[in-house]
């Protein structure tokens, strides 16, 4: 297994720019995402890493090699795409071991590697079946497995659980991060999926338009955004924002007042804010309460409500128009055109400012080390 390091990376088709100058440093045994929304590059990132892609400009270095000009079999990385793309007419074990016998391996290694790979992955009891006989998720494991036989340095996934139904999804993501800590092997995963990055992922690369948002930990991205991008992406609903303005500024943060709520003090860097600033104030709708305990106060009529049985969503919007979700307790007894007051805390705020970057919290929580059990 091997580090991978991508410095200054550019990929151009004819005068259009979709990579721009990707710097990204991922470790030895480390599970890295990389999401983010529809045509932000991350797919054709990863085929530039597999050689699927040609770089315009940078360097790709696996573990100490340089693998610019070397072609996909040469850069000791396995891929699993989208689609399985096994051979219907081969078995099980064939397809597994297809690679190994294109490339002349002894039959005795080939045998020993493609059972080693059936067990971790459950298949030995479907050897000696076809694809067509096989259950989408059981088909993704012998994707799977024909990239484990290989035992290459890194392992790149290509949104592998998008064709699987939920409840696959949920089980093969188990699987997958199973396999990532019984192998120890470093993983890059291309995914559209939040959820997927969350739970899968040591760090996670935030990709738009090309360029890398933020690079860290599931926490790190969740509580300390770094920019309103990242903390609109991260978190599901998305966070809340409203616009505000600055009205004083100190040591203890920023004072802040709206059309929809009297002056709050927000325990942000104040360093860069000046008095009458226009600022946007962030809060995901987890931290919403449909109680007044809270220091900001905020009331609308409830356009949508969807009770989830431990949670109930609402999207309300205030008199002034402004729209806002919340996520609350599944006992909340909630109704469509309800007019219902909602408060939160300061100290759960995120405040960004003209340019959409990130005012450092000064109450934010300590973020551990992102250790994955």
């Amino acid at each position: 297994m091997a580090k991978l390091e991508l410095q200054n990376l550019h990929k151009s088709f004819g005068a259009t720019d979709i990579i721009k100058g990707v710097d990204l440093a991922i470790k030895h045994g480390e599970f890295v995402v990389f999401v983010g929304p529809s045509g932000c590059g991350k797919s054709t990132l990863l085929r530039m890493i597999a050689g699927l892609e040609s770089i315009s400009q940078g360097t790709i270095t696996i573990g100490d090699k340089v693998v610019n000009d070397l072609p996909p079999k040469d850069r000791s990385i396995a891929m699993v795409f989208q689609s399985y793309a096994l051979f219907p007419h081969m078995t099980v074990r064939d397809n597994v071991g297809f690679g190994l016998k294109i490339a002349g391996t002894p039959k005795q290694e080939l045998e020993s590697k493609v059972a080693e790979a059936s067990r971790m992955l459950k298949l030995d009891m479907l050897l000696d079946r076809k694809p067509s006989q096989l259950s989408g998720g059981q088909r993704q494991r012998v994707a799977i497995g024909r990239a484990i036989v290989r035992k290459p340095d890194v392992f790149l996934f290509d949104e592998p659980l998008s064709n699987l139904d939920a409840a696959l999804r949920v089980n093969t993501r188990a699987e997958i991060a199973k396999l990532h800590r019984d192998l120890g092997a470093t993983m890059i995963y291309v995914t559209h999926d939040q959820v997927e990055a969350m739970t899968l992922a040591d760090r996670i690369v935030v990709l738009e338009a090309g360029r890398v948002r933020q690079f860290g930990s599931p926490l790190e991205l969740y509580h300390k955004p770094q920019n309103m991008f990242v903390a609109g992406f991260i978190g599901s609903p998305k966070m809340n924002f409203m616009p505000v303005e600055a009205v004083k500024v100190t040591t203890a943060g920023v004072m802040v007042t709206s059309d929809e709520f009297a002056k709050e003090l927000v325990p942000v860097s104040a360093a860069r804010v000046k008095p009458g600033e226009k600022l946007t104030l962030g809060i995901r709708p987890e931290h919403m309460m449909a109680n007044a305990k809270g220091e900001f106060r905020i009331s609308g009529s409830v356009e949508m409500v969807e009770h989830l049985g431990h949670q109930t969503f609402i999207e309300a919007k205030s008199r002034n128009g402004t729209v806002f979700n919340a996520l609350l307790d599944g006992e909340t007894l909630v109704q469509h055109n309800q007019h219902m007051a909602l408060s939160f805390n300061a100290s759960d705020c995120h405040v960004f400012n003209a340019q959409g970057e990130a005012l450092p919290r000064l109450s934010a929580p300590k973020i551990a080390a992102y250790v994955r059990g």
